[in-house]
Order: C-alpha cells, then sequence, then structure tokens
C-alpha cells in the first residue's frame, strides 16, 4: 500500500535504497545500470562523495535563506561560476528548483525586458512541434509534446509552433543541410511575419531535442539562421538546454557547438546532477539591463530560488566537471557509445536511426526499415522495451509519440559521464535483448 500519487499507479515499483556510480541499487540487492542518467540527470553518477561532502558541510552552516532578506555565498559562486563558462553576452543567473520553473521564469524574462523597452505589443511566443520543455502551463504551452498537453489544453496559452529540426524524418530526399536549414529558418520568417514582426517576443527551441523526439541534433548551419532570422524582427532566441547542456552533448553549453549564443539559456538536471533539485535560467545583459534601468527588478519569484544547498551541490558538481576534464570525457566516451550502439543495431531490422551527440544518444525504432514505418501506437512498444530493459537490470528513457505526437518509439539513453568503457558495452547489450524481446513478445513486426 502506497499513499504516493506515482506517475503510474498500475506498476509496482522497485523501491531504490542506495547509488553507487552508474548503478542504482534497490532494497532487494538487485543493480540496475542506470543508462539514461534518470531523466539526463545524474551526470556524475550517484553516491560522489565529493558531492555528498558540500552538501553536508552547508546544511551545518546554513540550509535555507529567502531571497527577499538575503543572497548566499553558495548561490554567488555558482552564479560567477557559471557566468564564467556561459555564451557570449550572458551575464545573469536566476536559480529556481528545476526546468519547468527555469522555462516559466525565462518566458517571463522576455515579456517583461519588451514592456520595459515601451513595447507591450509584443504578446506571441513562437515554439517548435514535437519538443519538450516542462510540465507547468506555461511550459507545457511552448511545449509540443501531445500527450502531456491533451488533457489541458483548454488552459494553455496560445503558441505558435513550426517545424523542429528532424533531418530523419523531415528532410527530402537529396535536400543538402544548407537548403532543409534555410527551409526551416523560412518557415520561422513566415510564422513572425503572419503575427506581425513587433508583437512577437521570442523564438524557444531545445539545442539539442530531447524526451519527446529522442536527442535529435540540429543539422548544420541550423540555428545561425534561426538567429538571423530573430534578429531580423528583433525577437529574442531562448535556448533550452534543460536535458542537453550542462556537458551532455561534450561541451558545457550545447549551443557552443552551433556557433551561436542566445538571449535567454534554461539549464537544469545536470546542472545539481540530482543531487538537489536546482535549475536556472541564464540572461543576457541586452535582456536585464532595460528591467535594472526601467522598473528596477524583475516581476516575479518562488519560495526556494537560490536555495544554499542547491546552490552548494550544483556548485561542486560543476568544479569536479572542469577539474576532472569530464567534458572530454563525454566526447570520448560518448564515441565510444555510438560504436557500441551501432554494433548491435546498425543492422536491427527494427532500428530506423542511431542519433545523438556526446552521451546524448537515441535510437528510433520502426516496423519496417525499408519504408521507416513506425509500429502501431497500441502496441506501446516504448513501455515494453523499458519493462524488458528493467528486467535485465537496465534503466532507459523510452517515449512514444516520437514522430507526431502520437506515431513512433524511441529510446534515449544518457549516461552519467563517469560511464566505464565495460558498462558502455554492457548498456548496448542488455538494450538490444530487451529490445529483441519486446518486439518478439508482442507478434514480431
Amino acid at each position: 500500500m502506497t499513499h504516493i500519487i506515482h506517475r503510474n499507479p498500475a506498476i509496482s515499483m522497485p523501491v531504490a535504497v542506495a547509488g553507487d556510480g552508474c548503478w542504482v541499487i534497490d532494497r532487494d540487492g538487485r543493480r540496475y545500470l542506470d543508462a539514461s542518467g534518470g531523466a539526463a540527470v545524474s551526470c556524475l553518477g550517484h553516491g560522489h562523495a565529493e558531492v555528498v561532502a558540500a552538501i553536508k558541510a552547508q546544511v551545518d552552516r546554513l540550509a535555507y535563506a529567502h531571497t527577499s532578506f538575503f543572497t548566499s555565498e553558495p548561490a554567488e559562486a555558482l552564479a560567477e561560476h557559471l557566468i564564467a563558462h556561459a555564451p557570449p553576452g550572458i551575464e545573469h543567473v536566476y536559480f529556481v528548483s528545476g526546468g519547468s520553473e527555469a522555462i516559466e521564469t525565462a518566458l517571463k524574462l522576455a515579456r517583461q525586458y519588451f514592456v520595459e523597452l515601451g513595447q507591450p505589443q509584443r504578446r506571441h511566443l513562437i515554439a517548435r512541434r514535437q519538443s519538450y520543455h516542462g510540465n507547468t502551463l506555461g511550459a507545457m504551452s511552448v511545449g509540443h509534446r501531445e500527450s502531456a498537453r491533451r488533457m489541458f489544453e483548454p488552459l494553455l496559452m496560445p503558441v505558435t509552433h513550426v517545424a523542429p529540426c528532424y533531418a530523419y524524418r523531415d528532410r527530402a530526399p537529396g535536400e543538402r543541410d544548407e537548403a532543409y536549414a534555410q527551409r526551416l529558418a523560412d518557415e520561422l520568417d513566415r510564422a513572425i511575419v503572419a503575427l506581425g514582426p513587433d508583437t512577437v517576443i521570442g523564438f524557444l527551441a531545445e539545442t539539442v531535442g530531447g524526451a519527446t523526439a529522442g536527442s535529435v541534433p540540429p543539422v548544420r548551419g541550423y540555428f545561425e539562421k534561426m538567429r538571423a532570422v530573430c534578429d531580423r524582427y528583433g525577437v529574442l532566441l531562448i535556448l533550452d538546454e534543460v536535458m542537453c547542456g550542462m556537458g551532455r552533448t561534450g561541451t558545457l553549453n550545447a549551443c557552443e557547438q552551433e556557433g551561436v549564443a542566445p538571449d535567454l539559456m534554461v539549464v537544469a538536471k545536470g546542472l545539481g546532477a540530482g543531487y538537489q533539485p536546482i535549475g536556472a535560467t541564464l540572461a543576457s545583459g541586452r535582456v536585464y539591463r532595460p528591467i535594472l534601468e526601467g522598473s528596477g527588478a524583475f516581476a516575479h519569484g518562488h519560495t526556494y530560488i537560490g536555495h544554499p544547498m542547491a546552490c552548494a551541490a550544483a556548485l561542486a558538481v560543476q568544479q569536479i566537471v572542469q577539474r576532472d576534464n569530464l567534458l572530454a570525457r563525454v566526447r570520448s566516451q560518448g564515441a565510444k557509445l555510438h560504436a557500441a550502439l551501432l554494433d548491435q543495431f546498425r543492422e536491427h531490422p527494427h532500428v530506423g536511426d542511431v542519433r545523438g551527440r556526446g552521451l546524448f544518444w537515441s535510437i528510433e525504432l520502426v516496423a519496417d526499415r525499408a519504408t521507416d514505418a513506425p509500429f502501431a501506437p497500441a502496441r506501446r512498444l516504448h513501455a515494453r522495451v523499458k519493462a524488458e530493459a528493467m528486467a535485465r537490470g537496465l534503466c532507459v528513457y523510452a517515449m512514444g509519440g516520437t514522430i507526431d505526437g502520437a506515431r513512433g518509439d524511441h529510446v534515449l539513453l544518457a549516461p552519467p559521464f563517469i560511464v566505464g568503457d565495460d558498462e558502455l558495452v554492457e548498456i548496448a547489450t542488455r538494450l538490444r535483448a530487451a529490445v529483441d524481446a519486446a518486439i518478439a513478445a508482442d507478434g514480431g513486426a
């Protein structure tokens, strides 16, 4: 008997009691290889002694101080660290408790920026289909995971959605990266013009697609073209790096690999590695300066913003990532994970695409590899794969609705940055067994 409102009350969950590096241990002593870092969260793995020590030291000094009365040393130090390594132009940070709150913060910052500039008519947001930006109402509005939105649609604010950069499914035969990226940029341009250029606040996108479509990297030049469209109309570029940022794709900020700097950027998951709940909205001087010079303060706040223990944990995580050169390790181990996945799935009849970057990879499952046709949604193949993986002691992040919110299945992998060579091979091997068992159990293709 449980009194918790679980995500899926029909499933009896194992009880996690301990963590050991890349492994989670349940109360029966069973070990699970955490191949997804929870939801791309546990970048340092479980039970890192230095992070635990930093949390203990902070709680001994100060557990909590409300930010309407005080700032704190760990919050100030973490802000300094993040800004020192931020994209060009990013000068300020606002700490919250997770990704959804950080998205809400970015949307409100963007709106207030234009109000302070004397442009209160700017009210429209543009985002992308097959995106995920969180589960609060504002974040769900800009996101486009149909299964999550459907029940709450009447409560959501209107947002214009344009096509994602999803080359495997949406690039035309023979279409080169340059032409594909230009086609998507032209679509954004038309959307801004249709709404009225002086009414649009910003364009929001995941730098590398996350949970909804499965670690989809942009084609070369895509974000440079989107940045140019935004600049043409004075529209803010807002990048969601909640899942793909903080080193997950091989650079601290995923946008470093795209040659662009956003006006606002949102991070979370890997920021604190799961040791404390934390997220952050990073703002350019361009966005924050008119607020300081206008009304003088950002009209926003939560009880737990800038939480000292959360900031102490995140600071320890980020210092370890830098000291131990873990970004280079993400790149090297990521290449090995890619190779291991290709080894298992390159010729697999029901894997249409293996995609990703750094330690952020996905496989997309198909019923027919010749046509890339997906499995019928009613089969819920992604859920079967997750269950078969768990039965084999492997945690993966599997989702359905990959293509359009209803059709398609993918499995996302985001192991800790400390993952070893043998563990990478084990991930790919166990995942192959889980995929094959899930398909066979449901009568094959």
